[in-house]
Parts: C-alpha cells; structure tokens; sequence
C-alpha cells in the first residue's frame, strides 16, 4: 500500500434507511476499486461488510464495518453504517469520526424515515454530504421521484451531477453533466464504455447542466460574477465549485446509479476525491483540558501531539477486546504506551492495523485521519479519548441514548445465572446500549435495549461468543401495596403442645402515610406490657410480612406502625412469638384499611411528525396515559406525559408501527399511583391463582 498524507485521506460514512443498498454499494467501490477480486453480495452471506452471523442470517448490517480502498492517488476510508433505528448508537459514533457522508436512497422508495434521522445526525456534524440514487434498475425505480423526494424533504440544494440511461430493467448508463460524457455498462466491473449521449435526452441534459453550473456558481461570489458574464463556467472552475460548496454543505451532489450492477459508483469515487473534505479540511478538533472548562485545540498534523478517540469496540473470544479508533493530530506507531485521558490510565498499544472487514492489515505508522484499531486493550472503552500524556485532552463522547424497551431473562441451563452476567458485561463492552440489571423487587434479570431486534440481536451473539442461552420473557411490574384508611388490630399467638409453649401478644395501630412516606414503627408501649426485648420482634415481624405483601404478593409501602399494648408470659414468651404475632396482627389490620395496588408511573416523551399526532395521542390515551404538553422540533412534534408503565412494555414495536418508523421516546421512572380496580382485580385474582397452584 502506498503512503499518503492527511490530504491525501478520504474518511466517508455510508448511511441510509434499512435496505437501501448500502452494503451492497459497499461491496460495488470494494470490487470497482480492484479491492476484492468478486463482488460481495448481501443476500448470498459473500459480504466482506456484513461478515457477522448475525447479520448474515438477517440479510442486513447491525453493526457498522470498516474498509479502505485506493482510488486516484487518494485513500478512501469507508464505514458502512445499520440502517435500523435499533442500532442509531453505533451510527452516531461513526458520524462523529467522519468527515464526511454518503446518504443512499431507494430509487423506489425515496428518502425513507432512518435517511431523516441520519441525516439530522450528518447535521450535528455538519458533515459533507453526497448523495447516491441507487437500484434505478428496480422496477417502478425513478430518479426524478426519488430526487423530489430530496428536496422536499431535506429543504436542501440537491444537485444532480449525472442522469441516468434508461429505467428500470433498461437502465444500463449515466450521464456525466460534469464532463457532458455518456457511460454505457455491460457488466458488474464499474467501468463505463464512452457512448454519445442519446439524441432524446440532449435538451434535459442541456437543461440539467446549466441548473448544475448555476448551482456550483452560488458557491463562491468570484465564480458567480464569472458565471453572470460569462454564462459558463471551465471544468476547473466547476471543479473548484463543486468542492467549496460541498465541503461548506451549501451544495449536496447528486449520482444515480446501481451497486449490484456497479453503475455509477466509479463516479462517487471520482466525485469523494475532488469534492469531500479531507482531514486537514477539517480544521482543528476541539475538546477541553483534563478536569476543566479549558478549550484545547488539536490541529490534524503530524508535527502536533498526539490524539484520538475510540469510536467502536469489538469483544472477540478468542482475540480479545478489539479497540477501533480515529486519530485526530499527532503520529502513532506500534508498542507504543498512549494516555487514556477519559480514565486517566497508561494503555500500552500492540500492533496497530487497519480495518478491512472482518480482517486486519497491519499499520506501522498512523497519521491524523487514520482510521486503525488496536487488541488487548485493558479498561479503553468506546468513547474514552487516547493522548499524549504530556498534553492530556479529552473530546466530548457521543452521549449513549437511554433504553427503551426490556425483557426479563432467565437461562436455559441450570448454573448459568453468573455466566449471563459475566457475558453481557463483554456485550455491553462492545455496546454500550445494552443495560443488565437485577430487579430486587420482581427478583428478575432485566436485559434492556434500543429494541427488540437489538436485544435479540445481543441475546444471538452471547450464545455464539460465550456459550450461554437464555429465554426471554415479558418483565414483571413492579406492583407495591399500601392501604388508605387506618385500625387497631390485635395480634396474638398461642401454641401449647407439651412442654413450653409458645406466647406473643400485641395491639397495633395501622394508618397509611404520603406516598413515598415508606415506613415507620413507633414504640408507645407503657408500663411493661411487652418486655424491651421483645418490641424489636414486633416490628421485625411485620417488617418481613410487608415484603412478601398481602393482597397480591407484592412489597408494602407508606404506612405507619404504632406498637401500643400488649400481654407476655414468662415462661413462653419469646422474639419469636411475639415475631409471629406482629406478623398476624399486620395481616389482619391490612384486610381492614382498605388495601390497594400502586402501579409505577412513567414519565414519556414521544418525538413524531406532525401527520402522526392524532393516532399517537389517541393510542396513547388507550394506554391510561396522560398528555402534559407538546413542543415543536423542527417539523416534529414532541408529545410529553405520563403512562402506567405496564402500558408501554412493548410500546418500541408498536410506536414504529403507528409512525412508519418514523417516531421515537425516552421515557423515565416518576412515581406511583393507585391501580383502578378493575385491573387490581384482575391482578390479584392472578395471584390467588398462582398460590393455588403451587399449593
């Protein structure tokens, strides 16, 4: 492989809703680009990006994958991103390291609702952007529509640099505007044959062009008074253009054309080298002095010290923790010790390599814009920033989005319970998306996530990567109990079968307190009626009652105990005796307070287009939720409220279905309130069920 310069550097993110080819044209530059030797194809599992088992057996990326090819004295560095939602983590991360984007979009099905959101992402960066109009041999594939498509919905000045040949199963060519040269293709290799252009198309051609040269003039004042006076523009100037108004974003080009037949993608390459950005670019990468506010500056030269960030970690079991990063400034070779400023640890780097695919190429040497990774890296997680240690920085991370749906696990294996644990911590290493947790209420393993394909996804790999299998189940709510009204209740326990017996015998006040009051016991007895060391039995016995519940199995909460009288006897009186009569005394009293069920109430905030909010509201009100208020997100709308939190255990699929794809939430814990009773019949009516069958 040749040497290259940090201007000499292409780094370029292929995005785009699910299915639209990304891959696909991921495979197409690999082969055009004389990488690979056959063209890699999705649906055949032969492809070099989506080489997990996982992904194989879905026919789509779930994890983005690295690449490099060399094209015109360049070297293009190329992640190919998920195009599910469920997967919107990983995306951002290979966002951030970019400079640049590729967004494909269906010639059938036009910008779709991922191609918004990874578009909106694109603009947190202020990324560089080209679009690729792919599969223009489907049928009912059109460029036009699909290039409408674009403008209405990106606002954007969309700029087609070439048209395409023919539709459908006859499209077979492309127009290059630039050049006002025609292609023809007759196989998958991605090199056109030089042809006139078709007699029929000339005037749109002509047409297109001028539209072109007018949009590369607004670029840049100098070219625009040229182009007013002139009317044309050189190929230099157009050249020239097309670059500034592509790296400022004023200008997105756009090429047409199919990865499976290898159209047009050696145009996109062309088009990356003369008109993205490089590294250099770029400009400085800012981030802040360790443990201030302090901005520091890294400039992507090879003269400044040294600085990256970890955008993706793969947990390997036989080769370890793989560690993928970008370098921002400064030189870095192999065996080299390299600050963790994020945890403020000294890693020592091995070999260095690059990615291609599930395969590495040894590095020697890496330059601001490489993108490489490294093994065996102790506590380096994605995110952290690795510097020089004698001028520490760190960058801002991508911020890890909350889950938004959970199963309770359990494993299919007696004894498997700590590997779970062990092999979702290794997940969780490779995603940080993934959360275990042990419900101490519901006494469930709860594995959280982006969605059920993402747990599902997860659940796939940590029986291929470590052997453990579990089932997934519909997690337990974590109902509590409490009561409204308040008694005076005697607990006594006598038992006498030879020799001595048993005795413990008290009088206590119930009463509920505030929600959230949790619990208190008061100690009001007078006179000795219920020797001292026995009082704390009392409360100890009512204590463990409350946990195992009364009317449903499920924990006590705000209520108020009052120890008041009570009666011993000296010989059988003993802690456990008075224990048991807490305990009978709690069980009884509870049955006379109006006992009730409190569900968890959640706190949602639901983002959907503007055309979604009646269904949403209305199924969301199906749901007992409540709307609080809404607020406008460019042309989305933010719905918050409150919802009962059994009501929205499956609300990822069902909120995807509602919107086309197209909404999202987040939602957190805020408090509890009384069940209506007609579903706390229902509950406790389960419960009763439940002992007697155990019975």
């Amino acid at each position: 492989m040749a040497k290259y310069d940090s201007k000499s550097l292409r780094n370029l993110a292929i995005v785009g809703h699910g299915g639209t080819g990304k891959t696909s044209l991921c495979e197409s530059i690999l082969f055009v680009a004389g990488k690979t030797e056959r063209l890699g194809r999705v649906d055949d599992a032969t492809s070099c990006m989506d080489f997990e088992p996982e992904e194989q057996k879905r026919r789509g990326s779930i994890s983005s994958a690295a690449n490099f090819v060399e094209w015109a004295k360049h070297k293009i560095n190329i992640i190919d991103t998920p195009g599910d939602s469920n997967f919107a983590y990983d995306i951002k991360c290979s966002l951030s390291v970019v400079e640049n984007a590729v967004v494909v979009i269906d010639a059938v099905g036009g910008v779709e609702f991922q191609t918004q959101k990874v578009w909106e992402m694109a603009d947190e960066y202020n990324l560089p952007r080209i679009i690729f109009i792919n599969r223009l041999d489907r049928e009912r594939a059109n460029f036009n529509t699909a290039l409408e498509s674009v403008k209405s919905k990106f606002q954007k000045k969309a700029t087609p640099v070439c048209v395409p040949i023919g539709a459908e199963d006859k499209f077979n060519g492309i127009v290059d505007l630039i050049n006002m040269k025609a292609y023809a293709f007759t196989d998958n290799k991605g090199a056109g044959k030089a042809m006139d252009i078709p007699a029929e198309m000339i005037d749109d051609v002509k047409s297109l062009r001028d539209s072109m040269i007018e949009d590369i003039a607004e670029s840049d004042d100098e070219l625009m008074n040229k182009y007013l006076e002139s009317g044309e523009l050189s190929a230099e100037e157009m050249q020239t253009g097309l670059r500034k108004g592509v790296t400022s974003g004023s200008l997105i080009p756009v090429v047409c054309g199919s990865s499976l037949k290898g159209i047009g993608v050696s145009m996109l390459l062309d088009l990356a080298v003369d008109a993205f950005a490089s590294p250099v670019d770029r400009g400085p990468m800012k981030g802040k002095k360790p443990g201030t506010d302090n901005v520091e500056e890294r400039q992507p030269s090879e003269d400044a010290p040294f600085s990256a960030i970890v955008f993706k970690t793969i947990a390997d079991p036989y080769a370890g923790r793989l560690t993928l990063f970008r370098v921002y400034s400064g030189k870095l070779d192999s065996d080299t010790p390299v600050f963790n400023s994020s945890r403020k640890i000294t890693e020592k780097f091995g070999h260095l390599f690059f990615l291609e695919g599930k395969n590495q190429k040894p590095a020697e040497t890496l330059i601001p814009g490489d993108i490489a990774g490294v093994a065996k890296l102790k506590e380096t997680t994605t995110g952290d920033t690795l510097c020089n240690d004698k001028s520490p920085v760190i960058y801002e991370k991508v911020e890890i989005p909350p889950p938004i749906m959970s199963f309770a696990i359990e494993p299919k294996s007696r004894g498997d319970e700590d590997k779970i644990a062990s092999s979702i911590h290794r997940l969780t290493e490779e995603d940080p998306t993934i959360v275990f947790s042990r419900n101490v209420e519901t006494r469930e393993m709860i594995l959280s996530g982006m969605g059920q394909v993402h747990i599902e996804v997860n659940i796939e790999k940590m029986k291929r990567k470590f052997g453990v299998e579990v089932n997934l189940n519909t997690p337990k709510i974590p109902y509590k109990e409490t009561i409204k009204a308040k008694t005076n209740v005697q607990g006594k326990y006598k038992k006498q079968s030879g020799g001595r017996g048993q005795f413990g015998d008290c009088w206590i006040d119930i009463e509920p307190l505030p929600r959230g009051g949790g619990f208190e016991f008061h100690d009001k007895i007078v006179g000795g009626v219920i020797p001292g060391q026995y009082r704390p039995a009392v409360e100890k016995g009512i204590v463990e009652a409350a946990a195992k519940g009364v009317i449903a199995g499920y924990p006590f909460v705000d209520f108020k105990i009052n120890l008041t009288f009570g009666s011993y006897h000296t010989v059988d009186s003993s802690e456990m005796a008075f224990k048991i009569a807490g305990s009978m005394a709690f069980q009884k009293g509870v049955m006379d307070c109006q006992p009730i069920l409190l569900e968890p109430i959640v706190n949602i905030e639901i983002e959907i287009p503007d055309e979604y909010m009646g269904d949403v509201i209305g199924d969301l009100n199906s749901r007992r939720g409540r709307v609080q208020g809404m607020d406008a997100k460019g042309s989305n709308q933010i719905i918050k409220g409150q919802v009962p939190l059994a009501e929205i255990l499956k609300y990822a699929p069902d909120l995807r279905s509602m919107t086309s794809g197209r909404g999202n939430f987040t939602y957190t814990h805020s408090h509890y309130e009384e069940i209506p009773a007609f579903i706390a019949e229902k509950i406790i009516a389960a419960h009763k069920k439940e002992n007697e069958e155990e019975e």
